[in-house]
């Protein structure tokens, strides 16, 4: 695992013990800190092995020297930030303790990914290519395994970190030699003071930066433009690689990457692995070899000529936009729980779609927006909806599963939403 050798006597408060909060408490204590652990599951308490099991928000905070959340802990609600902010304690997440933990680590690189969307598939693909590439690389963040969880790279390696913008607001000291923003549009607004404040927050991946670390900006948006600007403005203009929206790309040859939104990831991708040094043989090698990830924009099956996709990753209306616009005849499954009443994001595909099927909780309420638009139907359940396309589609169209909404509904996350789909599939042949 990762370390430093900076936590050694030093105290710290770990809240909240999924995978990464293990992961956070077992290197905090291979580091030689003092760690009390939390979790409001009594399942997760009980793996805990070797930290005083105390409630954070119950015991006195002074002397501690920081306390470590899961990004999924709302800090602007969740009563430990008066708490910490009280006793004069920082809040960090896992990603600020990996970066107090590299000067420890052979000599290595850092590539920082976020945005709002694509995020996911642009780490994996630089991931990806780097491995082709030859070169030692981990992938981590919002991604895969829990960074500290891994053993550290050989000199020369390169990290690869997916970052969310709550990560982000958990480090101050992640100096990325890589930053790539993708993208910005309205998600995640119950966690921020408004729009503004969100968009914030990822800029500040680039305030982290110093000159001479490369900073590639989508600027297909006007928040991402508008932190692209700021990075020019502040000196960097030299490090600055803008990816502009509407590229015109041949993706004939990486048959995971289709679609809009994949070509910008690609750009983006090739624009991080230029920038580490990637030559270019390399880098159209790991293009055309990428498999893509599950749940995003993912080929599960073909029956009777129809192509079935599940996109289940795709959970809000500005990320479900690109998927439609990748296929010229769509049958598209959509809803669940919503996080808005509106699809006007998807409007620019509307007319690839054939005949849309709802479902879920926005079942009723989706179905009425599309109707003065297109074909609906309100299936109910994700097998009503397979089976009514199936029987719909002709060869050559696509089912398409791209909710543009969270699967709490009718499943536990998005995966097991994505299983489903693939299953349904699978009971047609």
């Amino acid at each position: 695992m990762i370390v430093a050798g900076g936590w050694s006597g030093r105290r710290y408060a770990v809240l909240g013990l999924a995978r990464s909060g293990i992961a956070t408490v077992n290197a905090l204590l291979a580091g030689g800190a003092n760690v009390t652990a939390w979790d409001s599951d009594p399942a997760r308490r009980n793996a805990v092995s070797g930290a005083s099991l105390a409630d954070p928000l119950e015991i006195d905070l002074a002397g501690f020297d920081g306390i470590i959340v899961s990004p999924g802990v709302p800090l602007n609600s969740h009563p430990i930030a008066a708490r910490a902010a009280a006793a004069g304690v920082p809040i960090l997440g896992d990603i600020e303790l990996f970066a107090q933990a590299r000067a420890d680590l052979p000599p290595h690189r850092i590539v920082g990914i976020t945005g709002t969307n694509g995020k996911s598939t642009t780490t994996a693909l630089i991931h990806h290519i780097l491995q082709t590439a030859g070169v030692p690389t981990l992938m981590g963040g919002n991604i895969g395994l829990p960074i500290l969880e891994q053993q550290p790279l050989v000199a020369g390696g390169v990290y690869v970190l997916e970052l969310s913008s709550y990560q982000i607001d958990l480090t101050t000291a992640l100096h990325c030699d890589v930053a790539v923003l993708l993208n910005i549009t309205p998600d995640h607004l119950d966690r921020y003071a408004g729009f503004d404040a969100y968009a914030a927050s990822k800029a500040r991946l680039f305030a982290m930066q110093s000159p001479g670390h490369a900073a590639i900006i989508g600027i297909g948006d006007t928040p991402s433009a508008l932190i692209a600007r700021q990075v020019a403005q502040s000196g960097r203009s030299a490090d600055l690689t803008k990816i502009a929206p509407g590229v015109c790309m041949d993706q004939s040859r990486w048959p995971s990457l289709q679609g809009p939104h994949n070509a910008q990831n690609a750009l983006a991708a090739i624009a991080a692995c230029e920038a580490l040094g990637i030559g270019n043989a390399a880098i159209d090698a790991g293009l055309a070899s990428f498999a893509g990830l599950p749940h995003r924009m993912q080929r599960v099956g073909e029956v009777n000529g129809v192509a079935f996709i599940d996109d289940s990753k795709a959970t809000n209306p500005e990320s479900v936009a690109p998927a439609l616009a990748a296929f010229p005849r769509v049958h598209w499954i959509l809803g669940g729980k919503p996080k808005g009443d509106d699809l006007d994001a998807c409007r620019p595909g509307f007319g690839h779609v054939v005949r849309a099927y709802t479902i879920g909780e926005a079942g009723p309420r989706f179905a009425e927006v599309l109707a003065a638009d297109l074909p609906v139907e309100e299936a109910g359940t994700l097998d009503a909806a397979v089976r009514a396309a199936a029987a719909r589609a002709k060869p050559g169209e696509v089912v398409l599963l791209s909710p543009a909404c969270a699967s709490f509904d009718q499943f536990s996350d998005y995966a097991e939403r994505g299983r489903a789909f693939a299953r349904a599939v699978e009971d047609l042949r």
